[in-house]
């Protein structure tokens, strides 16, 4: 199954036979007091390099995350959308919880854009699916419902499947409905990972969809995050990850390795331009 974004031309294509697309985490206030102070000025010079630095690491897709507490996202997010599309040209993914900031914003975004997320709880449902539905947006579906999160994989599939069901009702396209099967911290339950990439090989091998997770919320609270971060990267991109939302600086040289070894990079051309990116 094939999801297309694009910027103002640029189009990208998440494919779930490859290779894995990156979306870049980094514009996000949360431990970035710098983000959070130039936010508050309205200045986006930061901002502008952040996105540039993710982009030349190896982003396809931008996170857009302005939120913190006491910010006016209905104001600054289409803003921010507004000042990283005069400058770059490429996908974006509106991260909020506030649907009249990701309204906004939609209202200006050029392109075909990701909304970061949905999920199955029924007020999420009803405010957020018309307004992707309305701006021509893919969704990101989060396996979370009113009940909560739940600990089996078969139970996080059938929540994914709902959110699936509910979006094509609503008019949008199946292809356009992103799952993420929810990494929680491994500090705090044994087998989270475990329930997590079981939850990412039903997804892949039950509905064909596209499937994104946070990269670093599994090792939260442990030291040698990096690691343990690259470790369950592996393996989630082997059970059927296809865009994850980390830091490129950090893990595209895992994931071009990845693509490499399954067989998604001819003659190694993307892991060479990468390592060539790297001296360079």
């Amino acid at each position: 199954m094939k999801t297309f974004l694009s910027g103002k031309t640029k189009e990208v294509v998440i494919d779930t036979d490859g290779p894995v697309v990156i979306i870049g985490e980094c514009i996000n206030p949360t431990r970035r007091k710098r983000l959070v102070s130039s936010l508050q000025d309205e200045d986006f010079r930061y901002m502008l390099e952040l996105a540039q630095s993710q982009i030349n690491a190896g982003a396809e897709i931008l996170d857009v995350n302005v939120g913190y507490p006491g910010v006016d996202d209905e104001k600054l997010l289409p803003k921010a959308v507004i000042a990283l599309q005069d400058q770059f040209d490429i996908p974006l993914c509106l991260d909020s919880p506030n649907h009249m900031a990701l309204e906004a914003a939609l209202k200006v975004v050029r392109g075909k854009c990701l909304i970061n997320s949905v999920n199955a709880e029924e007020t999420s449902l009803r405010s957020l699916l018309p307004l992707a539905r309305q701006y021509g947006a893919a969704i990101i579906g989060l396996t979370l419902d009113d009940e909560g999160i739940t600990h089996d994989p078969e139970q996080r599939l059938r929540i994914a499947e709902k959110i699936a069901d509910r979006a094509v009702r609503a008019g949008i396209k199946q292809e356009d409905v992103i799952i993420d099967p929810m990494a929680m911290a491994v500090s705090a339950d044994p087998y989270a990972c475990r329930v997590t990439l079981e939850t990412i090989r039903l997804v892949h091998d039950r509905m064909g969809h596209n499937i994104t997770q946070g990269a670093s919320n599994i090792s939260f609270g442990l030291p040698d995050r990096e690691d343990i971060n690259n470790a369950f990267m592996a393996m989630s991109i082997l059970y059927g990850l296809t865009c994850p939302i980390a830091n490129p600086e950090k893990i595209t040289g895992l994931v071009r390795a990845a693509d490499l070894v399954l067989a998604r990079d001819d003659f190694a051309i993307r892991f060479i331009e990468h390592y060539q990116s790297k001296k360079s």
